[in-house]
């Protein structure tokens, strides 16, 4: 391996959004460095199963009206 060309691996602190914090390994920031977390799995609708909002401002209305007459042969 070449030398001097990878990050620095060291031991950071991540803080959770509910204020827990853990340690693990990265080469992000410095070490000792807290990373501190707006998003999580405890608290964001993609891991917790909470309901999605569309929020497509008529895209997709849109693309059926122009191509509502295409159709395919099968």
């Amino acid at each position: 391996m070449k030398k001097k060309i990878h990050p620095n691996y060291h031991s950071i602190k991540v803080e959770m959004t509910d204020g827990t914090q853990f340690e693990t390994k990265s080469t992000w920031g410095k070490e000792g460095d807290l990373l501190k977390l707006e998003i999580d799995p405890k608290s964001h609708s993609a891991w917790t199963g909470g309901k999605q909002k569309l929020m497509d401002k008529g895209r997709i209305s849109k693309f059926n009206k122009k191509f509502q007459n295409f159709k395919s042969e099968k």
